[in-house]
């Protein structure tokens, strides 16, 4: 079996495969696999280790080191920082493999562990399938012995840990970078909603080290309050507050802070669309192309199209995103949801990063963000998930299939359906986008529903 899905392994803290055990054996294999690759002899391989701010990031950090360790690697530990902050410092540490501790958007009772390879990009499905075969056999084993399961060939050749403690200011001057040395954000007022999440730090002192007048929100994380009607995925209260502070933009992080959404000066909600749009179209230099996702707008599509750009859809998921960027050679993609990748900019998504280039396009262009999104309108779109007991596949029940095949003839030629499985949770997900609104939100309910009588 699959232990990954399409970011990393994740599920409900304390059950499979998110317990302390399993965590243990899965860095006891990874580090097998890591040592197995290893090319330079001379020195142990190493791996970072960063996680968002859940409580029970502190079990499964704890049980990732001690099995990393046991097959022989060494561990630096990051503490709370946002995934591309940990990308970044695989690579600036020259470590073979980095580690977030994570569940991204989901609630604290979730969390899960994904990797990034020495370059600071998505693990390749190669060393994935490797890792994921070593896990099948060890949780294959009987634990009577457990030393041979996890043997401990030579305790003197066991790995070492590290705390790094300017790991935040090494993260914070790399984003500083990004933003054009020529500008400034004096006289901007920028609320920043952290989600309670990893950015709770890092991402008010980037601002306000460039100038900015920052008011941060949802920036005191107790453990159980990331991601809880705040951040990227409840932007209600950053609308709120935009306009109360009569501040000039907002940015709302996510948990893990990799994705990002935006609010105007005027309490518009700006999207990953919305985002693509701007940097593509009113940069310094105009995209060549741009990826998005099944799930990005038509109407994006249609404002690339009429602005000479080349558009392609990837699968759902940054790394499919990041595959078809690399193919065609082009440097800005991104997804609906707010995962922005700017390959000259960063090596994967980066919320901070991203938002970082949007106020560069504001203050190069003199112009408020309302401005940059004028005349950019997205295809009314509902999006409906539908939570079931257990997996499965709608495609093989015949009368789904036919209700699907009924509601694409019904949206021909001026709109589109998707039927997607979740890659993380027993989810379907269901998104209808119609130049008629209503018709929108009823017919993805519709299907909603019948998914929901059909699977249960």
């Amino acid at each position: 079996m699959s232990y990954f899905g399409t970011d990393g392994i994740r599920g409900k803290f304390g059950e499979l495969p998110i317990t302390p055990d399993f965590i243990l054996k899965l860095g006891y294999v990874t580090g097998l696999v890591l040592i197995e690759n290893n090319n330079n002899p001379a020195r142990k391989p190493s791996v970072v280790i960063g996680k968002d701010t859940r409580l029970s990031g502190y079990v499964i950090e704890g049980a990732l080191q001690a099995g990393f360790n046991a097959a022989g690697v060494d561990v630096h530990m990051l503490g709370p920082l946002p995934t591309p902050a940990i990308a970044h410092l695989t690579r600036s540490f020259n470590a073979d493999a980095g580690v977030v501790i994570s569940a991204s958007h989901n609630p604290y009772f979730d969390n899960g562990i994904k990797f990034f390879s020495g370059d600071g990009k998505k693990l390749t499905d190669e060393m994935q399938s490797a890792i994921n075969d070593k896990l099948t056999a060890i949780m294959t084993t009987s634990d009577t012995d457990n030393n041979a399961i996890m043997p401990i060939l030579d305790p003197a050749q066991l790995g070492k840990n590290n705390r790094i403690n300017d790991a935040k200011g090494r993260y914070i001057e790399f984003c500083k970078g990004s933003f054009p040395y020529q500008y400034d954000l004096d006289h901007l007022t920028v609320v920043v909603d952290c989600a309670n999440g990893a950015g709770y730090s890092v991402a008010p002192r980037v601002m306000r080290e460039l100038g900015a007048n920052v008011i941060a929100i949802n920036n005191k994380p107790d453990g159980i309050n990331i991601n809880a009607s705040c951040g990227s995925t409840h932007p209600k209260s950053l609308q709120k507050a935009v306009l109360e502070y009569e501040a000039d933009i907002g940015i709302a992080l996510d948990g893990d802070g990799d994705r990002i959404v935006m609010v105007d000066e005027t309490g518009e909600l700006v999207d990953g669309d919305g985002i693509l749009y701007v940097l593509a179209t009113q940069g310094q230099t105009k995209a060549e192309g741009v990826v998005g996702t099944l799930m990005s707008n038509m109407g994006l599509e249609l404002a690339l199209k009429d602005a000479d750009i080349a558009f392609t859809r990837a699968k759902v998921g940054d790394r499919y995103v990041m595959q078809e960027l690399e193919a065609n050679g082009w440097i800005l993609g991104g997804e609906p949801s707010g995962h922005i990748l700017c390959l000259d900019k960063s090596r994967t998504g980066d919320a901070i990063i991203a938002g970082l280039q949007v106020l560069a396009v504001m203050q190069a262009r003199g112009k408020a963000l309302s401005d940059l999104t004028e005349g950019f309108e997205l295809l009314p779109q509902k999006l409906v998930n539908v939570r079931l007991s257990q997996m499965q596949d709608p495609f093989e029940h015949e009368e789904l299939v036919a209700a699907f095949d009924k509601a694409r003839a019904t949206l021909e030629g001026r709109g589109r359906l998707l039927i997607r499985q979740s890659g993380t949770e027993p989810m379907i997900r269901v998104m209808v986008e119609s130049d008629d609104e209503i018709e929108c939100d009823v017919m993805a309910n519709d299907l909603a529903d019948k998914i929901k009588t059909v699977l249960g």
